[in-house]
């Protein structure tokens, strides 16, 4: 029993082996590209081939990002009427194989300390897991249709801190003011030395 089963795993190996080379064959006219879309956090090689793979490196079919996401079926569904949201924002189906290596990397992304990161985890406290992966999967997405898109251009992450940095400091010493206030505190503020 012992003989037949490492034979098996021996063929079984050798087979990876194989496809493994052919993917790399493959996908060795588009190294550039798959090396482009490494620099995004979340992506690694294997999901850079299968994105390459899906959706190939020609981005003139898509005159904008909204429109790659428009055609992956990564757009927020939104169904209102009379202010009162229906459906559930489903988009309807898109290529599956594309958003699930989408999916991965944006629940990947939520773990660095990265602008895609910063923006998962702000997501998912107020709106829950799965829509932080699909907004995420949507950045991810159109960071994919400016990289491929001019092929000169590089990943340069906005940081962590991009929403913080962004944010009117008023606009935050009003909102945080109330805040106090409506707890019982009266708020005086003198400026710091």
């Amino acid at each position: 029993m012992r003989l037949y089963l490492d034979r098996h795993v021996r063929v079984y190996a050798d087979n990876i082996a194989a496809v493994d080379e052919q993917i790399e064959a493959q996908l060795a006219p588009f190294a550039q590209a798959a090396a482009q879309l490494d620099e995004i956090p979340g992506i690694g090689p294997v999901a850079a081939a299968i994105i390459l793979a899906e959706i190939g490196v020609d981005m003139s079919r898509f005159p904008t990002a909204g429109h790659l996401c428009s055609w992956a079926k990564f757009s927020p569904g939104v169904h209102s009427s009379a202010g009162k949201s229906k459906g559930n924002g489903s988009t309807g189906h898109g290529n599956r194989y594309l958003a699930r290596v989408l999916g991965e990397a944006a629940v990947i992304a939520g773990r660095t300390d990265t602008f895609l990161g910063a923006r998962y985890r702000r997501i998912a406290r107020r709106r829950g897991k799965k829509r932080a992966i699909v907004a995420v999967g949507r950045s991810i997405l159109i960071i994919v249709w400016h990289l491929l898109s001019d092929e000169n251009a590089a990943f340069a992450d906005l940081g962590a801190d991009h929403f913080t940095r962004h944010l009117d400091p008023d606009r935050r010493k009003h909102s945080h003011i109330r805040q106090l206030e409506a707890l019982g505190y009266s708020v005086t503020l003198t400026p710091a030395a």
